[in-house]
């Protein structure tokens, strides 16, 4: 089996240049504004349904304000949240509906810290702050700042996303294969990336113009194709 790059390439890391904004824009900008110190606004929360950005954005912008010297962290889903924050001046917590009551008391308590040193809060759930199933201190703070919801792509995004992402590569990305892509495989924006950053690199290596049937043929030598249709479909 050819050792291609749709199970062994990672993904890149969550950027603000990796996300295309969609009808998002006001978020992304917000947020690129918070990650470089240029927000009057310390407080963000937002909210979507799984697979809108969301998670994409609040790591995005803690790499961020990283790579300009902030101390920042992101907490996913069921990782603890740090005692203290210790240093810490932006903290970004994933998926809130899903904190136990130790983990809220937690998050109100390091908030209101971050909060007395001028530092940065980050959060994101399921629904907006008013249908959230918290304690009601820490609903307060959650709506305290910016509230934004985050909107999934059409399909007409991804597809302009898309042919945006293969013109960077330098590639002319037919219409066949987009279909193909949003009909077959997963229909998040970053696992569609990674299948095309494959097919370029299969392409490359093949020596061969990217099609529907080089597509195809990548998919069946990956040897693990659960969830795609076979060749022809």
């Amino acid at each position: 089996m050819r050792q291609l790059a749709l199970g062994l390439a990672p993904s890149p890391d969550p950027a603000f240049d990796n996300f295309f904004p969609g009808r998002n824009v006001e978020a992304v900008s917000a947020l690129r504004a918070l990650s470089v110190g240029h927000s009057a606004e310390h407080f963000v929360y937002l909210w979507g349904e799984r697979g809108c950005g969301r998670s994409h954005l609040l790591q995005a912008t803690v790499a961020a304000a990283c790579s300009r010297g902030t101390v920042a962290g992101y907490v996913a889903a069921g990782e603890p949240l740090p005692a203290e924050i210790s240093g810490v001046r932006m903290l970004a917590v994933d998926d809130v509906e899903k904190l136990d009551a130790q983990a809220q008391l937690e998050f109100f308590h390091l908030y209101n810290a971050l909060r007395e040193c001028h530092g940065a809060v980050l959060a994101a759930g399921n629904v907006a702050p008013a249908r959230l199933q918290l304690r009601a201190d820490l609903l307060t703070r959650l709506g305290w700042g910016l509230v934004f919801q985050v909107h999934a792509l059409s399909d007409e995004e991804k597809r302009v996303a898309l042919k945006r992402h293969a013109a960077a590569r330098a590639f002319d990305l037919r219409d066949e294969i987009v279909d193909y892509l949003l009909r077959h495989l997963k229909r998040d924006l970053p696992s569609l990336m990674t299948v095309l950053d494959a097919l370029d690199r299969y392409s490359l290596e093949t020596k061969r113009t990217i099609t529907l049937p080089l597509l195809l043929e990548l998919l069946q030598a990956e040897g693990d194709r659960d969830g795609y249709p076979p060749p022809g479909i």
